[in-house]
């Protein structure tokens, strides 16, 4: 391969691409990122800070009259306790036999005996 037709006098575009430009470019963008990941971080710490605090009543005056309980009578003072009454009151129906219609024959039996009569005897057809 002749290589003389290349003249010795030829050399690199240096005006194209700036290497110190580059490498500029390149440190200002990771402390960019740097510093907005510390602001996000920071905005971050600060959202959770207020978040947590306790708010504001937005009338003082209010704040008082919401600890005072209601005058008497008071119809429900225990919910939870009302609610598994309730409950208890529910399962012994559920779970007891008794007269519905003495004179027409109806009873109520518990609901574990009535599956079982259910499924030896079926549902009624017509």
């Amino acid at each position: 391969m002749n290589t003389s037709h290349y003249s010795k006098d030829v050399r690199r575009e240096t005006s194209d691409v700036s290497i110190g430009g580059i490498g500029v470019f390149v440190v200002v963008f990771v402390v960019s990122l740097v510093v907005i990941q510390g602001a996000v971080w920071a905005l971050y710490r600060y959202f959770e800070r207020t978040a947590s605090a306790p708010a504001t009543v937005e009338f003082p005056l209010a704040e008082t009259s919401m600890r005072r309980l209601p005058p008497e009578p008071r119809l429900q003072t225990d919910p939870r306790d009302d609610l598994a009454h309730l409950r208890r009151a529910e399962d012994d129906v559920l779970q007891s036999y008794a007269w519905i219609d003495r004179n027409g024959g109806v009873v109520r039996i518990p609901i574990e005996r009535a599956m079982e009569l259910t499924a030896k005897r079926g549902l009624p057809t017509r």
